[in-house]
């Protein structure tokens, strides 16, 4: 007996995920400090910079 994948649609895009994502990372390093702020934020730059390589491939 094989197992079924689990399959569902996205409703937001690729794009709005990761922007959204970005923006939940920079407001919860706006409330910390040192190590973990710039983690954050070095994690939503990555997310911003993903979008912005989706888009020159679309």
């Amino acid at each position: 007996m094989t197992a079924k994948r689990r399959r569902f649609k996205q409703t937001l895009s690729l794009d709005e995920r990761l922007r959204k994502t970005a923006e939940e990372y920079r407001a919860k390093a706006k409330l910390l400090q040192g190590k973990e702020k710039q983690e954050l934020l070095e994690k939503a730059r990555e997310f911003e910079v993903q979008v912005s390589i989706n888009r020159l491939f679309d």
